[in-house]
């Protein structure tokens, strides 16, 4: 049986703001809120969205944040609480159809009139847990491997909720998200695994230096 294509349930942006942490106050870019109608897609963002702290968020490589639809049912039985909305996790894109282990570095999509490829996991921040007021809900995201994916823009265009995505072009490594989460988390990694990594040239440059510097 042939699965349904994968889909945009929501675009989804936000400005950063002040939110109250144990040492007074930081500015965050984590809230995003589902958008009506077409957004324009920059090459470092989407059209009203914005990140507040340009060293770890945002640039090329992390232009627009992608998480899957399915996981937010694994959230609200870990969290014990509904999640009303989607961009909850700070996502531009809520998608459905596309999990990490089905989606690889490199890869290309297409969706609405715009073009991405893919470039690494995210790595979530004590902002995240600042949001949910919950700290272990790092070490969860990361050992669930429920990431989601980064993007850069190699066509700026137009996308709106209900776009289907369509993936154009599959990069030739394979290297997929949940593998190279998979291989982040292993202590025991050996050589050809990470040399099989840093091959995929469309890997970000702060995962390369990551990889590169186990060598």
């Amino acid at each position: 049986m042939k699965s349904a294509p994968a889909s945009v349930l929501s675009v989804n942006v936000g400005l950063p703001k002040e939110i109250p942490v144990r040492a007074g106050s930081v500015l965050t870019g984590i809230f995003k809120e589902p958008v009506d109608g077409t957004v324009r897609v920059r090459s470092v963002n989407l059209d009203g969205d914005g990140q507040a702290d340009l060293k770890v968020h945002g640039g090329p490589d992390k232009a627009v944040y992608f998480y899957p639809s399915e996981h937010y049912e694994f959230w609200r039985r870990e969290l014990g609480r509904e999640i009303a909305e989607w961009g909850a996790f700070g996502e531009n894109v809520s998608t459905k159809g596309i999990l990490e282990d089905g989606i690889s570095i490199g890869d290309r999509l297409e969706i609405g009139t715009a073009v991405f490829q893919v470039t690494q996991p995210r790595l979530p921040c004590f902002k995240l847990a600042a949001k949910f007021e919950r700290d272990d809900i790092i070490d969860t995201f990361l050992n669930s491997r429920r990431t989601g994916f980064y993007t850069r823009v190699l066509r700026e265009g137009s996308i709106q909720r209900g776009d289907m995505i369509t993936v154009t072009e599959r990069d030739p490594g394979q290297v997929t998200i949940k593998e190279i989460v998979d291989l982040y988390l292993n202590t025991e990694r050996d050589r050809a695994s990470i040399e099989r990594v840093l091959s995929v040239e469309a890997l970000s440059l702060s995962w390369r230096r990551h990889f590169a510097g186990l060598l």
